[in-house]
């Protein structure tokens, strides 16, 4: 799902003016040559053609063939007791442990057993067990908290 911040590669075939890359803005929208103000937040790459084919055929175009590509989405947080702290690029498939890795992995002060999770979108942390297999989402905070001894 896109959401402002997000970034998307929109294909006119034969239209090289409407044809380019598009920032979702705060207002969940893209600005379209020929179709103006586009929904996008919310949808996906496959509703966005969709919204797209049909702004343009309302107004200008007999038969576009649109393609949407989503090239970048919001980037994940790593904080806590992880060796490199930081903003990272979200990646498709990424889970739990990928994340810590991008991270350069867990001190040795490092919670063994769990992490906390603020999913992008959301205002409370969750905890999540290191031995589940948990997807990481795109603009999700992870806080690898200290281990008690």
């Amino acid at each position: 799902m896109l959401r402002p911040g997000d970034r998307v590669q929109v294909t006119v075939f034969g239209e090289t003016a409407i044809t380019g890359s598009y920032d979702v803005a705060a207002s969940g929208t893209i600005q379209v040559p020929l179709a103006g103000s586009v929904e996008a937040s919310g949808q996906t790459a496959q509703e966005l053609e969709t919204k797209i084919t049909a702004a343009l055929q309302r107004k200008y175009l007999r038969d576009p063939k649109v393609t949407v590509a989503i090239l970048t989405l919001h980037p994940f947080y790593v904080l806590g007791e992880v060796e490199k702290p930081g903003e990272y690029p979200y990646r498709s498939g990424l889970n739990l442990w990928r994340a810590l890795a991008v991270a350069g992995g867990q001190t040795y002060r490092a919670s063994s057993s769990s992490v906390l999770i603020q999913h992008a979108g959301e205002t409370t942390t969750a905890e999540y067990d290191l031995t589940q297999d948990v997807i990481v989402r795109p603009g999700d905070l992870i806080r690898v908290p200290e281990r008690w001894f």
